[in-house]
C-alpha cells in the first residue's frame, strides 16, 4: 500500500471514541511488509485535542492528495482505495512510458463486437 504513497498523515484526538479506523490504519502503516514496500514514504501522526473529526490524509507519488474521513470509513476500505487508486496509476504510467495515449478510449463499436471463443448474448440477456 504504501509503495504507491509519498505521505500519509494521521490525524485524531486520542480520547475521541471515534479512532479506531486511524489506529488501524497506523498498525497497517507501520507493519514491516509495508514499510519495505517504500522506506521513503513519510508517516506523520498529529494528535489533536480539539473537537475536529479523526482523519486520513494520503499524497500519492504523483503528488494527488486525498482525504479520508475515518468516522465513517474503515481502514480496510482506505487501505483498498488506495490499491486501486495506485494500481491505476501503476497502469497510467506504464502506458506513458510506452508512448501510448492516455487514458484509453475504446470505441463503442469495438466493445459490441463478438469475441471468438465466447457465446453471443441473448437479446433478452442484453436488456437486463
Amino acid at each position: 500500500m504504501l509503495k504507491f504513497l509519498s505521505r500519509v498523515r494521521i490525524e485524531f484526538n486520542a480520547l475521541d471514541p471515534r479512532t479506531a479506523s486511524c489506529m488501524e490504519f497506523l498498525a497497517q502503516c507501520n507493519a514491516p511488509k509495508a514499510k519495505e514496500s517504500n522506506p521513503a514514504c513519510q508517516i506523520q501522526v498529529k494528535r489533536r485535542t480539539d473537537d475536529h473529526p479523526p482523519q486520513i490524509t494520503v499524497t500519492f507519488v504523483n503528488g494527488v492528495e486525498e482525504v479520508y474521513d475515518a468516522t465513517s470509513t474503515p481502514a480496510q476500505t482506505i487501505r483498498t482505495m488506495i490499491l486501486d487508486k495506485g494500481q491505476f496509476l501503476e497502469t497510467e504510467q506504464m502506458f506513458r512510458e510506452a508512448g501510448e495515449a492516455w487514458p484509453v478510449f475504446i470505441p463503442e463499436e469495438e466493445l459490441r463486437q463478438h469475441v471468438p471463443g465466447t457465446k453471443p448474448r441473448k437479446a433478452e440477456e442484453k436488456k437486463q
